[in-house]
C-alpha cells in the first residue's frame, strides 16, 4: 500500500497538499477545482478571450473579476457582498494569485459593464469548453457491477456490459 505524503499541484507548484493535519481554510477544496480549471484550459481561455470596455487603470483585469466570481459561485458565495468577507481569504488569494480580491462595489461595477459583446465572449468560452469536453475519447466499453440490495451478495449480483 502506498501512502501519499505530499503532492504538488501542476497549476501551482507552490501549493503542497498533505495529510498531516492543520487548517488552511474551509475553502481548500477550491485548490482542486483550480487544478481542474487549469488542466481543462478554462483559465487560459478566460484570460485570452474575456475583456470589457472600461478596465483601464484598475488593479484587476476583467478575467480576474470573472474568475473570482466563478470560484466564489463554485464555493457557494453567490452574492457580490461575499467578496468583502473573502478579501483576505488565503485559498482565494492563492488560486487567483492576488494580494487582495476585488471588493463588492468593484464586482457590481464589473457586472454593470457587461454588454452584448461580453455575452458573446462568454458564449465563445462556453463553446470552447464544450469542444474540450466532447474531444475526450469515449471508452469502448463500460462495466456496471450492480448490487440490488444493501446486503452482502456473496457472488450473487448482476453485471451489465454495454458497448
Amino acid at each position: 500500500m502506498s501512502i501519499i505524503s505530499t503532492t504538488s499541484l501542476e497549476s501551482n507548484k507552490r501549493i503542497k497538499i498533505n495529510f498531516k493535519g492543520g487548517i488552511l481554510s474551509s475553502d481548500a477544496g477550491l485548490l482542486l477545482i483550480k487544478e481542474f480549471a487549469a488542466k481543462t484550459g478554462l483559465i487560459s481561455l478566460v484570460k485570452r478571450i474575456f475583456k470589457t470596455d472600461g478596465n483601464i487603470g484598475r488593479p484587476h483585469t476583467d478575467a480576474d473579476y470573472l474568475l473570482q466570481l466563478i470560484f466564489q459561485i463554485i464555493a457557494a458565495y453567490f452574492e457580490d457582498n461575499c467578496a468583502d468577507e473573502l478579501s483576505k481569504e488565503p485559498v482565494f488569494l492563492e488560486i487567483l494569485r492576488k494580494e487582495s480580491l476585488a471588493a463588492q462595489p468593484t464586482l457590481s461595477r464589473f457586472w454593470n459593464r457587461m454588454d452584448e459583446s461580453s455575452l458573446r465572449q462568454l458564449d465563445q468560452i462556453g463553446a470552447a469548453m464544450q469542444d474540450t469536453v466532447y474531444a475526450i475519447r469515449h471508452p469502448e466499453m463500460m462495466l456496471f457491477d450492480l448490487n440490488f440490495t444493501l446486503l452482502n451478495t456473496y457472488g450473487h449480483h448482476s453485471t451489465f456490459i454495454t458497448s
